[in-house]
């Protein structure tokens, strides 16, 4: 199994959370994750995280316009 710490190793997907209501709402970045062999991911959170209504994971190549809050 490779270590997380390889330079070709980069996040498949970013871990954000919705910020806000409405026309201000906004998507934080609070982690990565990486798509493993099968169908499941692997999930590394920036420090200790309190996540109060869950979060989104979003391919690491989706546009900033596809994760608009609105």
């Amino acid at each position: 199994m490779s270590t997380q710490k390889s330079k070709d190793n980069k996040p498949t997907h970013y871990v954000r959370t919705l910020v806000g209501h409405g026309k201000n709402s906004h998507f934080e970045t609070i982690g990565v994750a990486w798509q493993r062999e099968g169908q499941d991911l692997y999930v590394k959170l920036h420090g200790t995280q309190i996540v109060d209504g869950g979060f989104y994971i979003f391919p690491n190549n989706a546009s900033a316009t596809d994760e608009s809050g609105q």
